[in-house]
Formats: C-alpha cells, sequence, structure tokens
C-alpha cells in the first residue's frame, strides 16, 4: 500500500538540503532512496513537486513525500544453494560460492545471488530502492568467495551502506582477506597506495595509475604475510581495503609482482610458475584451474538496528584449504 508522510521544517532543521531533511525525518529510507523519490517526482513542497534534492529547505516549508508500494523485482526467485551464516529481520549474511555471480547483468541475466537471495527471503525482502529485491551493500568477483552481508529493507540498507563508504575508517566495519600469491614478498607485511582505473589496453582489466587520470580512483591495500611455502615459492598474504575498488586486490598484488594463484586476469606466467611446483602441491593448483586463490574470510560491521558489534570468519574453499595447508 502506498504510504504518504508530510513533515513541516522547522527553523532549528532548516537551511540544510532536501533529501537531508528528509532522511533525518524518515529513518526507514535511505538517503539514495529518498533522492530517487525526489527525481521522479513523489515529492511536493508546499503542493507544488520539486525534483531537485539538493534544494535547501527554509523554516516553514512543507513537505509532503508519496512513497509508492513496492514493485515486484526484475530478477526472479530461482533455488540455488546458499550457506547462510546469520539471518535476521534486517540483514543476512551469506558465505558466497565461487562460481556464483552475485548481482544480474548482462552476460548473467541470472542464475545469481540475487536470484538465490529473492527465492529464500521471499516476503521478507522490502522496497529496497523501489523493488522487491535484496540491498546488496558490497560486491565479491564470481570467481571470489566468502563473506557478503545483504540489507533487507531500506533502514539497514541506509545504515551498511554508511559504514561501507567509510571503509572502517570510523571503527565500524571489518573487511579481511586471504589470497595465496605467487612469490614470497621481501617485507612482512607493506600498503599498496595508487590510483585504479579501466585499462587502456583490456577492457575487461582494470590497471595502476599514478596519478587520478582516465577516471580512476584512489586505492589503498593493506597487507601481510601469514605463510610462506619457499620450497613452491608461494605465499599466504591477509588483504585489508582501505577502499573498495574493482579488483581492487587482484590488481595491487599484482602491481607488487606477487599475483593471485589462479587469476586468469593478472596471473602471468602460470604454466611456468606451475611446472617449478612440487608434485603434490601441483596437483591442487592445478584444480585450482582459471580461479583466483582468494577468499573474503572476515566480515564486521555495526548492527544497523540494534548497534551491536557483529564479527563473522570462514574457512576458504576445500581446495584452496589444501593448498595452505601443505605449506
Amino acid at each position: 500500500m502506498e504510504n504518504i508522510v508530510t513533515h513541516k521544517v522547522k527553523k532549528e532543521l532548516s537551511e540544510i538540503r532536501l533529501d537531508q531533511f528528509l532522511k533525518n525525518n524518515i529513518s526507514e529510507l535511505s538517503r539514495t532512496r529518498i533522492k530517487k523519490l525526489i527525481i521522479n517526482g513523489f515529492l511536493k513542497l508546499n503542493s507544488k513537486i520539486i525534483i531537485d534534492p539538493s534544494y535547501i529547505v527554509k523554516e516553514n516549508d512543507i513537505c509532503t513525500l508519496r512513497i509508492p508500494e513496492p514493485t515486484d523485482a526484475k530478477p526472479l526467485g530461482e533455488k540455488i544453494k546458499l550457506e547462510i551464516i546469520y539471518e535476521d529481520n534486517d540483514l543476512i549474511v551469506v558465505n558466497k560460492q565461487k562460481g556464483l555471480v552475485v548481482h544480474p547483468a548482462p552476460g548473467n541475466p541470472n542464475k545469481t545471488l540475487v536470484n538465490a537471495l529473492i527465492n529464500h527471503c521471499g516476503i521478507s525482502l522490502s522496497g529496497i530502492g523501489g523493488e522487491k529485491r535484496p540491498g546488496i551493500i558490497h560486491r565479491l568477483d564470481k570467481e571470489t568467495s566468502g563473506l557478503l552481508v545483504v540489507a533487507k529493507n531500506d533502514k539497514s540498507h541506509g545504515g551498511l551502506a554508511e559504514q561501507f563508504k567509510n571503509h572502517g575508517r570510523d571503527g565500524k566495519l571489518t573487511r579481511a582477506y586471504k589470497a595465496i600469491v605467487w612469490g614470497i614478498p621481501t617485507f612482512s607485511s607493506g600498503i599498496i597506495s595508487t590510483f585504479i582505473g579501466r585499462s587502456d589496453k583490456n577492457r575487461k582489466k582494470m590497471a595502476v595509475f599514478s596519478d587520478e587520470k582516465y577516471k580512476s580512483k584512489k586505492a589503498v591495500t593493506h597487507w601481510k604475510v601469514l605463510k610462506k611455502n619457499n620450497e613452491n615459492n608461494l605465499a599466504l598474504i591477509e588483504c585489508n581495503l582501505e577502499t573498495g575498488r574493482t579488483h581492487q586486490i587482484r590488481v595491487h598484488l599484482d602491481h607488487i609482482s606477487h599475483p593471485i594463484l589462479g587469476d586468469p586476469l593478472y596471473g602471468y606466467g602460470y604454466k611456468t610458475r606451475i611446472n617449478k611446483l612440487k608434485s603434490s602441491v601441483k596437483i591442487l593448483v592445478e584444480k585450482q584451474g582459471n580461479s583466483q586463490a582468494l577468499h573474503a574470510y572476515k566480515l564486521g560491521f555495526e548492527h544497523p538496528s540494534t548497534g551491536e558489534k557483529l564479527i563473522f570468519e570462514t574457512d576458504p574453499p576445500e581446495n584452496m584449504k589444501s593448498i595452505i595447508e601443505s605449506f
């Protein structure tokens, strides 16, 4: 059912953006959702439709927002196996398996995590972005396994999105990955700070730039060595992200000449490297195939409704785990 809310601007709440004023007064909606509603003509200011979210509200302005009933999702629910780590009325944490795309897109219109979540959650999903679909806060590449949190409603979507936007700088968010890399780093830890943008040579790849150009963005990765396999010249690395760019860990580890084992895009000299491995490890690495040995093993955040600090950890997939145990 459609909902209509009206708020009069008080003096102490005036002189701020329209979307921010509404966000302050409608806690169950995310600011992104509010902006979209304004742009689409669902907001009347003093009885006239206004489509500018940046309008500065004045004292005694009357804002009337029409919140339409959520529509059915465009993606359909599909029965796909999910490893659910935690679930409540506001959010769900899953351990995504390798080979599963997170969101429908050209080339992957179905059989995605979103399709699986729509099937699993059913009517418990509310109107994220105006549709009955999961609120995807962050993504993992198709061949990257690990922990993902998904919002079930606008309020939790807004709260989680804000934490991911800050990338842990406020102490609320924790994200850590494990990666098996070719070669053993000279140092035990380090920080990689560059700009990342779309490669000019291969549009499927991202590339490192020394400064902000070609629409590149600042990217910072903190890394440390957890284990070494000197015999096979492999290392287990932990990475923590200060930013969240596309392919960030894969690009950055390749940038310091330690590409992720099995990475089909950024791993180079694969056949030469694999032929130097000892037989027992070589078999496991060959099983890894064109699938990067990268796992999002730790995820922590502040619950958007209760404020409770939640933290989760999972083991890597069996084959990656076996390679690590061979060290």
